[in-house]
């Protein structure tokens, strides 16, 4: 099977950053402009975040489920449509005070009291439909379902703090909740029936219109899950269930203290016995909602860095990985969907020969090329076909910002390297560099190609509060406005100007 992606190009845009009436990027008309937009630039990939439903932070990377998606995506006019519900009540919220930023504490408080609604209002569980999706989604929907219902139910404490029996999962107290609260278990399966009946259509309408979808997987899981609740033999866990070990990265160039992201960490020995089961069910549900899989932090897999649960970064150490065998275990689930393993980091010999022998596409960041060295590997004129190209990921300056915050040594590096007519042209010449790189493909952040700075940035690493808020802005037009936009009835800021620019990019550099 010929592993790597065709040459070609994409934009990043998270599902939480497209336009909307009600404050958050959704899956209803304005994803099927969007893809409509895709196609008339040239584009092929469209890349989106995590879609998993979120938790504390507001982080896709921090779901309460590797397989579920998430409700605040769910499009209310198509529920309207249906009759769930009536537009005058979810006018009846203020959902947003800026069309550019999300308010997720807004959000959290006032989405699920209108989906309540449209569930009360629904006659889904005599539909077949509704009975085949369950059937479908039997090996983790009823413990997600059930883990948020007792979340709820418990102020929305994580799971370690609830009670010993059902903590632990003893049959009587499992029975005893799923009757106590059978209404919100319905509730919260209702909500994924909604989410994957309007995701399957619309990445099938992108699918029609030559748009694959890259959906991005953190390589760990969230404690506050109903994976590790579900399954904490799968994990490293105390004989309290707590973590005793949780990942993160050493203190390095970025930073003096280092990283501690929380996760529990696989108890990988445990999972080769089992021949990787739940890798491959976590494998099987992402290759049905995407296209291509990105796996974040791909080399944990090789090694990874597992720290104490009550210590420090630097109190740290690195240990072996599944490696070769997880790979394997991947290839026989994915089915006709492909992979990218973001290899980004401090990369070893060990890494760089997994990804050469998984076939998998690894990355390169322009970002991280500009230090004054040619033989940097993340220069276009090193780049190599089989990889994915991007200026910076979610975690990275946006472009703008990146090339002001360089010493002036190194901006004019870059204006010689890129044959810039001034430090105004870098951001241009930037992109059409990586368009013409040797890469097979090559992913632009939205923001980039608006020339945003790092007000529209989505992620600070290790900081809590202020992130993935940033959103592409739309104006209804007036009824008899004369305007050459790409979609009739509003104006993108993503305008037709920025899809011809990209559309003779592709023409240019056969992307």
């Amino acid at each position: 099977m010929n592993k790597a992606l065709e040459r070609g190009a994409g934009i990043l845009l998270p599902i939480s950053s497209l336009p909307s009436p009600y404050g958050i990027g959704t899956m209803g008309r304005d994803a099927y402009d969007f893809v409509d937009m895709l196609k008339r630039a040239g584009q092929k990939y469209w890349q989106v975040l995590p879609i998993g439903p979120t938790s504390f932070g507001d982080s896709p990377y921090q779901s309460f489920s590797a397989f579920a998606g998430n409700p605040y995506f769910i499009d209310l006019d198509t529920l309207i449509a249906e009759g769930l519900l009536k537009k005058d009540e979810v006018e009846s919220y203020k959902w947003a005070d800026s069309d550019d930023e999300i308010d997720y504490a807004r959000i959290y408080r006032q989405r699920f009291e209108v989906l309540r609604k449209a569930f009360g209002r629904s006659e889904h569980k005599d539909s077949r439909d509704y009975a085949d999706f369950i059937k479908e989604n039997e090996q983790w929907i009823d413990d997600y379902a059930l883990y948020m219902a007792i979340k709820a139910d418990h102020n929305n404490r994580e799971w370690l703090a609830w009670e010993p029996a059902i903590k632990k999962r003893k049959p009587e107290a499992m029975a005893a909740y799923r009757e106590k609260l059978g209404e919100d278990v319905e509730f919260y399966k209702f909500l994924q029936f909604k989410f994957y009946q309007q995701w399957m259509p619309l990445k099938e309408y992108a699918n029609r219109n030559g748009i694959s979808i890259i959906g991005d997987i953190p390589i760990y899981v969230a404690l506050d899950s109903a994976d590790v609740w579900a399954n904490t033999d799968q994990f490293q866990l105390s004989g309290s269930l707590a973590p005793s070990v949780v990942a993160g990265c050493p203190p390095d160039m970025f930073s003096s203290y280092g990283q501690k992201w929380g996760n529990p960490i696989y108890d990988w020995d445990v999972m080769e016995k089992d021949d990787f089961a739940w890798w491959k069910k976590r494998i099987a549900a992402s290759a049905k909602l995407y296209d291509v899989i990105r796996i974040d932090h791909f080399i944990g897999i090789v090694r990874y860095y597992s720290i104490p649960a009550n210590g420090e970064p630097k109190d740290g150490y690195y240990r072996q990985g599944p490696g070769k065998k997880l790979i394997d275990a991947i290839d026989s689930a994915i089915g006709s969907s492909k992979v990218i393993a973001e290899d980004l980091g401090v990369v070893v010999p060990e890494v760089q020969k997994l990804v050469k022998e998984s076939g998998y596409p690894g990355m390169k960041v322009l970002e991280f090329a500009f230090d004054g060295n040619t033989a940097n590997e993340y220069l276009p004129h090193n780049h190599a076909k089989n990889y994915v190209a991007y200026i910076g990921t979610h975690d990275n300056d946006m472009l703008k910002s990146y090339i002001s915050g360089q010493s002036e040594e190194l901006q004019e590096y870059m204006m010689k390297y890129l044959m810039a007519n001034g430090l105004d042209d870098v951001a241009e010449k930037m992109i059409h560099a990586l368009y013409m790189s040797s890469a097979d493909t090559v992913i632009l952040q939205m923001q980039d190609i608006l020339g945003k700075d790092n007000s529209a940035r989505m992620n600070y690493p290790s900081t809590l509060g202020g992130n993935w808020k940033w959103r592409l802005t739309k104006q209804r037009a007036a009824a008899n406005e004369n305007r050459s936009d790409a979609v009739q009835g509003a104006t993108w800021e993503f305008t037709q100007e920025h899809i011809d620019k990209l559309r003779d990019l592709t023409r240019l550099y056969g992307r």
